[in-house]
This record gives structure tokens, C-alpha cells and sequence, in this order.
């Protein structure tokens, strides 16, 4: 990797931990009702739009000296990728931070997922950094689960509607978080895959049945 490919990677790392530590603070914004806190979290978002957009540059640059090394070209196209997860993964921390409120209550399952997220992207984040792609995986394996917390959160918020126990706009708000920090966990997994294929060559497949382990160029361009 040359000195400038590597240069770019380490801005996209800590734009990683810049976008992980502004869905912390957007969690704790909502859990806690800080306003305040949520405010500072809207405006943390015009640095991670600064830094996505000279990544992009960077990468326009790193393009146009002409490497040909595939190790490299994986590597810009896995830095452009990611890049653009991030930017989105922190537009639903201003999601999250904006649903935040003064007063209501919070199902404990919500505060379980939120939590579980953040850790996916943690680990996700860990991975690339790591180049790790048998971490990559488990953070794969994690969405189903994800997917089970958001459908009884949303239950539990339809049912609680219906009876009277919480109001319009705490429900709004409640699945405005949920469906943010849902959004957060699919970044993850795009992230991860992307990892996989920086470190392989290899497509992951998603089926009914789960994640699959890599399939090698040449069978996925066979299966197509």
C-alpha cells in the first residue's frame, strides 16, 4: 500500500471513531432526554460531511495516479464504500439525536438494541481496521437479531398506542430511534462485507438462511 493510499485509510479510520463516538453520544442523548446533548450531536454532523467529502476527493486523486495493484484498487474502492457508510450511519445519529425528548418512557428492549448496535459498529469499525474478516462475520450474523429487537419494539409501541399508555408523539419519536438504529446495524453489515471483500476478493451473499460464507470471484460470476 502506498504512502498516500495508506494516509487516506488512516482519515477513514478516524472518521470511523468519529462517527461511532457521535452514535454513542446520540444513544445516551435519547436515553437521557438531553436536548442539549442531542443539539450538540446535529451539529458534530457537519465534521463527518467535511471529512466524507475530502476522503472522496482523496480518493478521485488516488485513483487518478494510475495504481494498478489489485490489493490497492480493493483498498480505494473499500475506502470510497465505507466512506459513504459512515457519512450515512451518522445522518441516523442525527435521526436518533432529533427523536430525542424531555420526560416519556423507554421499553427496556429499545435500550437492549440500541446498545447491541453500537457494539456492531464497534466491531465493525474493528474489523476493518483489523483487516479481520472472521470478525466481520460474527457483526454479520448479528443482524437477524437486530431485526428480531425492532419487531417487538414495534409491538410493544403499536400496542401501547392503541390502548392509551403512550402518546402520538412519544410513539413517533420511539420508532423514529428504532428505525435509525436499525438503518445503523444494515451500514454494519455493508461495512463488514465490504471488509470481506478487501481482504478476499469474495462477494458475501445474504439468503433466507443466513450468511454465507465467501464464494470465490469465479463462482459468483458463474452463478450470475
Amino acid at each position: 500500500m502506498n504512502a498516500n493510499l495508506t494516509e487516506v485509510w488512516g482519515t477513514l479510520l478516524d472518521q470511523g471513531g468519529r462517527v461511532t463516538g457521535l452514535v454513542l453520544d446520540a444513544v445516551e442523548a435519547f436515553f437521557d432526554h438531553d436536548a442539549e446533548a442531542a443539539a450538540k450531536v446535529v451539529l458534530a454532523d457537519a465534521t463527518v460531511d467535511h471529512v466524507d467529502v475530502e476522503i472522496e476527493r482523496r480518493c478521485i486523486t488516488l485513483l487518478s495516479e494510475g495504481m494498478t495493484g489489485e490489493y490497492d484498487l480493493r483498498s480505494v474502492l473499500t475506502i470510497v464504500k465505507v466512506n459513504n457508510e459512515l457519512e450515512r450511519i451518522a445522518d441516523c445519529a442525527v435521526d436518533i439525536a432529533e427523536s430525542a425528548a424531555t420526560g416519556g418512557t423507554v421499553p427496556p428492549t429499545v435500550r437492549v438494541m440500541a446498545n447491541s448496535v453500537v457494539g456492531m459498529l464497534r466491531d465493525a469499525v474493528a474489523a476493518l481496521a483489523e483487516r479481520d474478516t472472521a470478525l466481520g462475520r460474527r457483526v454479520l450474523s448479528f443482524d437477524d437479531t437486530v431485526e428480531a429487537f425492532k419487531v417487538e419494539v414495534i409491538g410493544t409501541a403499536q400496542a401501547g398506542l392503541a390502548e392509551g399508555s403512550l402518546d402520538l408523539d412519544s410513539g413517533m419519536r420511539l420508532l423514529s430511534m428504532v428505525r435509525a438504529v436499525e438503518r445503523i446495524a444494515d451500514h454494519c453489515t455493508n461495512i463488514c462485507e465490504q471488509t470481506i471483500y478487501l481482504e478476499t476478493g469474495n462477494i458475501v451473499r445474504h439468503l433466507p438462511t443466513g450468511w454465507t460464507d465467501p464464494a470465490p470471484p469465479e463462482q459468483e460470476h458463474n452463478d450470475s
